[in-house]
């Protein structure tokens, strides 16, 4: 009975390729396939309730108001205005365009307090993102 080589692959066949079949170049992989470096990320706003949802990232402002989306790139947007509904316990966010087109959006603020971090937070994001309009 004769023994194979040490040096070769392990029983059962697994282990690196024998240096005749390993790979010579990297893989070139299509355009659209190619590993892609993560887009730098800007800070981000959500705010949400059971119905509604604002996000405002470095794309622009996001509205979704029962499961209807509608998205503004800043380009588009000429301003962005915030404000408390009169009983204090939500969030309008209303969206301008160039064009004078209007768009708001209304999230419930549970518990009550959380609509002064919401506007705080929304101050700051806001600031951030206009110099780059």
């Amino acid at each position: 009975m004769t023994q194979p080589p040490p040096y070769g692959p392990p029983p059962g066949g697994f282990g690196p390729p024998p240096p005749q079949y390993a790979p010579q170049h990297p893989p070139q992989y299509p355009p659209q396939y190619a590993p892609q470096p993560p887009a730098p990320a800007g800070p981000e706003f959500l705010a949400v309730d059971r119905h509604n949802s604002v996000v405002v990232d470095m794309s622009g402002v996001t509205f979704e108001i029962r499961d209807a989306e509608a998205e503004f790139s800043w380009p588009e947007i000429h301003t962005v205005h915030y404000k408390a509904t009169p009983n204090g316990k939500a969030l309008v966010v209303a969206v301008v365009l160039h064009n004078g087109q209007f768009y708001e959006c209304q999230v419930e603020a549970k518990p009550k307090e959380r609509l002064r971090e919401w506007f705080a937070a929304l101050q700051a994001i806001l600031g951030y993102y206009k110099p780059l309009r």
